[in-house]
């Protein structure tokens, strides 16, 4: 029996509730403000060349599993609208951060979310994998909700270049924890990014429901998570029954060659 001396965490729909996110709102703002500096664009035509770009790049990303920073498709949106810029523009990054500002001011706690998160410190090196194609939002957010103290190691797609569920987001986890799947335990909402994902290198997983996915989406997954929760409440009230638990069960490969789509 090898002891679980790692815990990693999914972010958003794990820890997390977005409330009352507007895309929209967020990327009309984004084309107020890119006008502002210097980038005259009418909405209309922004935002046809924007989501042309998005799509573009959200197959790159859901097909290939390769991360893009939102830099590079408004970029290529502002280039088709006769402009010449690149992703490293500065007047893109201070853009991109006030673009992302209001997801950010959106993002709240899941109850008994710090709870789990101090309980399982006390014993346990903790990690944060999240997909995300702007780093600089998810510090931010980590920083805002006060909880950014308690991991070891934060990994956010953005700066490997992959997203879960590619193996290699997960294995620079465990890189950056020192320890191997078999010592890890990996807590997520994501029946394909984050069950599957996990367990194609061999760690094993907890499925916690979200207000993105339910238990009847593990029924698209194969193998199914080594336990099933409720809600984070449940995960903190019997931590040590479930690790218990997880520690008697065998370890299983899965290489699985399905992708995820989120928003």
């Amino acid at each position: 029996m090898t002891e679980i001396k790692a815990v990693i965490t999914d972010y958003i729909g794990t820890l997390t509730n977005a409330r009352n996110y507007s895309l929209e709102t967020s990327r009309t703002q984004l084309q107020r403000i890119l006008t502002e500096a210097g980038f005259d664009t009418s909405l209309t035509a922004f935002l046809a060349a924007y989501n042309r770009a998005h799509e573009k790049y959200r197959r790159i990303r859901y097909e290939q599993l390769r991360e893009v920073t939102n830099a590079v498709w408004v970029s290529e949106a502002l280039n088709t609208l006769s402009y010449q810029t690149t992703p490293e523009d500065p007047r893109l990054k201070a853009a991109l951060n006030i673009f992302f500002q209001h997801y950010v001011d959106t993002l709240e706690l899941r109850p008994h979310a710090k709870s789990l998160l101090r309980k399982l410190a006390q014993n346990h090196k903790l990690g944060l994998i999240s997909n995300f194609t702007y780093a600089p939002a998810i510090h931010a957010s980590l920083r805002k909700l006060d909880i950014n103290h308690f991991f070891n190691a934060i990994i956010i797609s953005e700066d490997i270049g992959w997203r879960k569920p590619h193996k290699l987001i997960f294995q620079t986890a465990l890189q950056k924890l020192h320890v191997t799947p078999e010592e890890t335990m990996y807590i997520g909402d994501s029946p394909k990014e984050d069950i599957e994902g996990a367990k194609t290198v061999g760690i094993k997983t907890i499925f916690v429901p979200s207000q993105f996915y339910s238990t009847q989406d593990l029924r698209e997954i194969h193998p199914p998570p080594d336990i099933i929760a409720e809600d984070l409440q449940e995960i903190c009230e019997n931590l040590n029954k479930i690790l218990t638990t997880i520690n008697k069960k065998p370890t299983q490969n899965h290489n699985s060659q399905q992708t995820k789509t989120t928003p």
